[in-house]
């Protein structure tokens, strides 16, 4: 939660700086945001923690981050709207809000409903990790063959 702060944080200040085009600039920084350095945001990168994908264990993906971020993004699409869009971005983003820490203290996962809807999960940044991130193979390397196997070829 600390790590998204520090991405929220970001925004914020984005977004008033450079208001009107500052809103979306932070709304492409917090879709993008946790394909960044490996799968780290700015805000993960601090805390030391990196999304993954849960399909194959490699860092998030810019698809997967998009998705993951859509109940943070689908509300400030509104705010770009003065007054009246920057109202319903604040009556959709609570019952957003508290649905996500709702659902990261409720599933035993520990997921957010972004987590869930892109099948990723937050780890701690170990890249020696070998139960989650997979060995890569190239593609003309030879898989599992003993000596003997080889000689045959």
């Amino acid at each position: 939660m600390l790590a998204k702060a520090v991405d929220l944080f970001i925004v914020l200040i984005l977004s008033t700086l450079f208001y009107p085009f500052g809103l979306i600039l932070a709304l492409a920084y917090i879709g993008v945001s946790d394909s960044l350095y490996d799968g780290q945001s700015v805000g993960k990168k601090l805390m030391g923690f990196a999304v993954i994908s849960l399909e194959d264990g490699k860092p998030c993906s810019m698809k997967q981050s998009v998705i993951r971020n859509l109940p943070i993004m689908v509300p400030m699409v509104f705010a770009i709207i003065p007054l009246w869009g920057w109202i319903f971005c604040s009556i959709l983003a609570v019952p957003l809000i508290l649905l996500e820490v709702y659902l990261l203290f409720k599933l035993d996962s520990g997921h957010r409903l972004g987590d869930v809807m892109a099948d990723t999960s937050v780890i701690a940044n170990d890249p020696n990790r070998i139960d989650i991130r997979k060995a890569q193979q190239g593609w003309f390397e030879e898989k599992n063959m003993s000596p003997c196997n080889r000689c045959t070829m």
